[in-house]
């Protein structure tokens, strides 16, 4: 949610300020605005509502020479889109400004309290509570006025201040809601709420943990605890990627980018933890010794959205391979419910970000029960990662389109292996089947490259039939169900196509009711365990006229008797289709949106990284 970015040094602000916010404009947003210190030294705010291009065309007829100012793009919480209600917001005076992400829980009671001492407030947000409190403080110290005034906020929150009585210093502060900061050897400092804003400039990153505060001059940075002002050590981590990592390179959307970009992104996740001969996995980040591996009693798989179907395929291959029972939550319930764990369960949260708010409380509850927590997770140096007792990275690279394509199909590369992993090590997979296994998933990645062109040719004359449709069923069964579910929000988040994913068994249970004409059912129907189950499902669809589009093997005649509208794909191993079937599930829905004229990569009302409950 949301965007931060902030600079003080040597360079001119308002182009770092506008370049950083433009990379974070993946996580969705609403309103943007920036803040600098103006010739006359005082403060000067910009503020427009909707996408970043109208800050941009606004600014472009100012020649700002400060080197010190905050951006921030805002993502509508409390309050309308505005421009009354975009950040930065300023104190009574105006000569202090704050941006913030996350939620200020007891604003309300604040806000009433502020009101009756004399405060005018401007917006609808909770953030501008954060301005009047920090000027009720001041007296000398931006940090310590900081530090005093969150003393009374509840709720989560990434927060900069900018005082123009110390226009020499940016103070941040992190409480559950992810901030970094970007430092050079030759002076100057940045932070942002995620990295990509900060690559053009430095792959110098250090990671703010909760209830740390950070005070950036031009020629220093410094970390404090929050609760008692001392001085935190910290390592300064280099990130890998590059800011070229994350530009289109010729593509329409970085979403089609990041579809093709998955042959690369499964390789990666496999690199270097798989024994081409022998099949056998080594996960040493993930810190899972036999003796452990060997005492689990459960598993729980933690996620939201997309991670949560990843989880869903997971249970299948766990449950198979492993004989361990295996609970796959929605990390918002399963934060809420009566958790019945202890250390002899494994607690595996998933997420592209490692900041998901509900999946980072669900994991932190976990922990309080002695939980052993392994995070699969895609972003080196997360909350999510620093607070796990081990990691399994997902090598994906940086994500962009708000919805997930490679992250998807590297979290499901990483569970094969951890499901590896855990039935060598219980000796539930012989080593003739860790040879199969492995060698299967070793050929996945050149055969997912060499199936791209085709498919994306396939799916765009298929979406043309279908971009005026209202409504869609996905059919699946087996571990092939979560990836109808998968379908269908693919679709419905980036086509704004009414869609729906069942077990395909499910049909005669309520759905059916819904067939006609006028009703494009899609069915995933390789030829597994469950094939001919699926074919008797398609069949129900096909005897009530509905719009059938099948997804099956190259060598399914059977297909082509059903219907016309079909898409062919090798076979794979029957327990890597998952990630083999949901490539042109991907590009479909891709086509379909693009061909409907919609904002693809960035899709109305959501976010990229979902940092609020």
């Amino acid at each position: 949610m949301c965007g931060i970015v902030g600079y003080i040094g040597k360079r001119r602000v308002v182009p770092i300020l506008l370049e950083g916010l433009k990379r974070l404009e993946y996580r969705g947003y609403d309103s943007a605005g920036l803040v600098y210190v103006g010739e006359d030294a005082t403060l000067k705010r910009h503020r427009c509502q909707g996408k970043l291009a109208n800050l941009e065309e606004h600014m472009e007829a100012l020649n700002v020479e400060s080197r010190v100012g905050l951006g921030h793009t805002r993502w509508a919480t409390h309050g309308a889109p505005s421009e009354a209600n975009a950040h930065p917001h300023c104190d009574c005076s105006g000569s202090l400004v704050v941006v913030h992400n996350g939620i200020v829980e007891n604003y309300h009671s604040l806000r009433d309290e502020l009101i009756a001492r004399g405060h005018r407030f401007d917006s609808e947000t909770d953030t501008e509570v954060l301005a009047h409190l920090i000027e009720e403080n001041l007296d000398d110290d931006l940090a310590a006025a900081v530090e005093k005034s969150l003393k009374k906020v509840k709720g989560s929150y990434a927060l900069a201040v900018l005082w123009d009585k110390q226009p020499d210093r940016l103070v941040a502060v992190r409480s559950h809601s992810p901030l970094v900061l970007g430092v050079q050897e030759s002076g100057g400092a940045f932070l942002a709420s995620d990295i990509p804003a900060l690559l053009p400039y430095t792959s110098e990153i250090v990671f703010l943990e909760d209830r740390e505060m950070a005070i950036l001059k031009a020629d220093s940075w410094q970390v404090l605890g929050l609760d008692d002002g001392e001085p935190v050590a910290k390592k300064v981590h280099t990130i890998t990627w590059n800011a070229a990592m994350a530009e289109k390179t010729g593509y329409k959307h970085f979403m089609l980018k990041e579809i093709f970009e998955q042959p690369l992104a499964i390789l990666n996740t496999f690199r270097g933890r798989l024994d081409p001969e022998t099949g056998q996995v080594s996960l040493p980040e993930a810190e899972l010794d036999n003796a452990y591996l060997n005492s689990i009693s459960r598993i729980c798989l933690v996620a939201c959205g997309t991670s949560w179907h990843a989880a869903l395929v997971a249970k299948y291959w766990l449950e198979k391979w492993t004989g361990v029972p295996v609970e796959v939550d929605i990390a918002s319930e399963f934060r809420y419910r009566t958790l019945l764990l202890d250390a002899s369960v494994l607690v595996v949260p998933i997420s592209q970000s490692g900041e998901t708010a509900d999946t980072l409380a669900g994991m932190r509850r976990a922990r309080q029960f002695g939980a052993r927590i392994v995070t699969i997770c895609n972003v080196v140096g997360s909350t999510m990662t620093r607070e796990a007792d081990g990691i399994i990275y997902t090598h994906a690279g940086p994500e962009i389109g708000v919805a997930s394509t490679k992250a998807f199909t590297s979290q499901l590369t990483a569970l094969f292996l951890l499901t590896m992993l855990i039935g060598q090590e219980r000796n539930t997979i012989t080593p003739t089947e860790a040879r199969e296994l492995g060698r299967a998933l070793i050929g996945l990645p050149a055969l997912i490259e060499e199936e791209l062109p085709r498919l994306r040719g396939e799916t765009d004359r298929l979406a043309e039939h279908f971009t005026k449709c209202r409504d869609f069923l996905y059919l699946g069964r087996g571990c092939n169900f979560p990836i109808a579910l998968e379908g269908a929000l693919k679709l419905k988040e980036i086509s704004y196509i009414h869609a729906e994913g069942y077990p395909a068994g499910e049909l005669k249970h309520g759905p059916i009711a819904l067939i006609d004409r006028d009703m494009p059912v899609l069915a995933l129907a390789p030829k597994d365990g469950v094939y001919d189950k699926v074919i008797s499902n398609v069949e129900e669809v096909k005897a009530r006229h509905g719009r059938l589009i099948l997804i099956g093997g190259v060598d399914d005649d059977n297909l082509h008797r059903l219907t016309p509208d079909l898409i062919r794909l090798p076979a794979v191993h029957e327990d890597l289709n998952p990630i083999l079937y949901t490539i042109p599930l991907q590009l479909l829905a891709y086509q379909i949106a693009n061909r409907r004229g919609c904002d693809v990569d960035q899709p109305r009302n959501l976010a990229k990284s979902v940092t609020v409950e």
